[in-house]
């Protein structure tokens, strides 16, 4: 395999944003490379150019044609891998100018706990960028601790959990502590514990649900309706919550069920993981490959992302330079640079092209979702669109991951309008993702009272002709994070 080949098969891996990287590297190593300004008419690729372009090519075709020959059979030859070859390359990108689509990327704010003196500078300080534990530590700093308060403080901030909960005894803090602190006593550590529970985020360094809530309902102002009762259902009814046994509930704080419903609303404004309040994440951009979209005459079309990757051309100045017969080390260079640029844009056109092929034939396989939703989407698997447009299995792969289609239902990863099938009553086939979509659907027009079980879902799609076995309907459901019947019970 030559190395025009395997560059032109890793580009078609490459994600987007990974793919302009790429791109960037390209241009930065390669003079004879060149993005077109979206402002200048459209150009050529290396062929058509330019005419200063094309003479520089005629003048270096001797030195150049061997190799060029010989890596355009074996680019040739790889096409049940890549899936085109060098002379169905197109001289163009495709281009779409009809998508003016503006993402707009939203400025996350802080708000500090209600008398907070330095209320602005915390604004100012708390970036989305940094960890619990450094907003945490910046807190610490700026409140009055002696010096053996503040190690205390680190030591307990540094066993702190991303969920915001001490993940180590207080014990075992204390006796890490006493090498350098030996007059330390317990009482000293869990007093600097509770002033950094009252750190923002609120509940912070708590040691169990539990005690998070009940720090989160105490600084509620006191006049709060429902607070106390709350207060004392976290304190002595919480495994009956967990469990979700309303009556017992009633019963034991002597309720009606609309009271204790008010009861239940108020804790769920509580957070009873504060640590993600402080993210920690680096955001994920997701920008399309392609954008499905339906046309006049109500078919769906699929076009490539124009400004996903930007257009190259052949630097026409610096390839004018390159002279016939001449083999001193300059015009080597300028031929070689010549060479490889005019294979990068190939291997562009290449995987472009695959793209588009795939992308048309999932959205033609799938026309059912894009009409009706995912209830209507088909079984496909790698084999069929490899088929399709006959190429390798290995190569759809490579296409389907990491790689984006903007449609008028969301974005979605090619993956996803893949999925096994299930036999239907009358011999045909329901996809995995359609039986998904169907428990999301049943789930959220249950009677919250009486949830449906496993077996009750799979009788209801039986009635549809769709049998799923119940162990089947256990493993979609946790799969789309759907607690069982007994844990969504909740009051009417």
């Amino acid at each position: 395999m030559t190395p025009q080949l395997q560059q032109a098969i890793r580009l078609l891996q490459l994600s987007t944003l990974e793919l302009q990287m790429e791109i960037q590297q390209a241009l930065d190593s390669n003079l004879m490379l060149e993005a077109v300004d979206g402002t200048e008419p459209e150009t050529q690729t290396d062929t058509e150019d330019s005419r200063s372009e094309a003479e520089a090519e005629t003048a270096a075709e001797t030195a150049t044609e061997a190799a060029e020959t010989s890596a355009e059979t074996e680019y040739s030859q790889a096409d049940s891998d890549l899936g085109t070859t060098a002379t169905d390359i197109p001289e163009d990108l495709p281009v779409d100018t009809g998508w003016d689509d503006i993402y707009d990327s939203g400025a996350t704010s802080y708000s500090a706990p209600a008398g907070d003196d330095d209320r602005d500078y915390l604004e100012t300080h708390n970036s989305g960028s940094e960890s619990l534990q450094e907003h945490l530590t910046w807190q610490m700093e700026m409140s009055p601790f002696t010096d053996t308060d503040q190690a205390i403080a680190t030591a307990i901030i540094d066993s702190i959990n991303d969920d915001g909960y001490l993940g180590m005894p207080l014990e075992d803090i204390h006796q890490g502590l006493l090498e350098s602190h030996p007059e330390l006593e317990l009482d000293e550590v869990e007093a600097v514990l509770h002033r950094i529970q009252h750190f923002d985020p609120i509940g912070v360094g708590a040691r169990s649900p539990g005690e998070c809530l009940e720090i989160q309902l105490k600084q509620l102002d006191p006049d709060t309706p429902w607070r106390d009762t709350a207060l004392k259902l976290i304190q002595q009814h919480l495994d009956l919550l967990g469990g979700r046994d309303y009556q017992q509930l009633m019963r034991r704080l002597k309720l009606s069920q609309e009271q204790l419903q008010q009861v239940i609303g108020l804790i769920q404004t509580l957070n009873p993981r504060p640590g993600s309040a402080i993210s920690t994440a680096t955001a994920e951009y997701v920008i399309p490959d392609v954008f499905v979209h339906k046309d006049k005459k109500g078919q769906w079309r699929v076009e490539l992302n124009p400004d996903a990757v930007p257009k190259l051309r052949i630097n026409s100045q610096y390839a004018g330079m390159v002279k016939r017969a001449d083999n001193s080390a300059d015009n080597n260079y300028l031929r070689n640079h010549l060479q490889e640029a005019r294979w990068f844009i190939k291997s562009l056109q290449s995987r472009n092209e695959t793209l588009l092929k795939v992308g048309r034939c999932i959205v033609e396989r799938q026309r059912a979702f894009f009409d009706y939703g995912e209830e209507a989407m088909k079984p496909l698997v790698l084999r069929d669109v490899a088929e399709a447009v006959e190429m390798h299995e290995s190569t759809i792969s490579r296409v389907t991951t990491q790689k984006y289609m903007h449609t008028p239902r969301g974005i979605y990863e090619f993956k996803y309008f893949f999925s096994s099938h299930v036999g239907t009553a009358d011999g045909g086939e329901c996809s995995a993702t359609a039986i998904r979509a169907m428990i999301k659907k049943l789930v959220a027009g249950e009677n919250p009272a009486k949830p449906l079980s496993d077996s009750k879902i799979a009788d209801l799609l039986s009635e549809e002709g769709i049998n799923v076995a119940r162990r089947t309907i256990a493993k979609y459901r946790e799969a789309m994070a759907i607690p069982p019947s007994n844990e969504r019970k909740r009051l009417a």
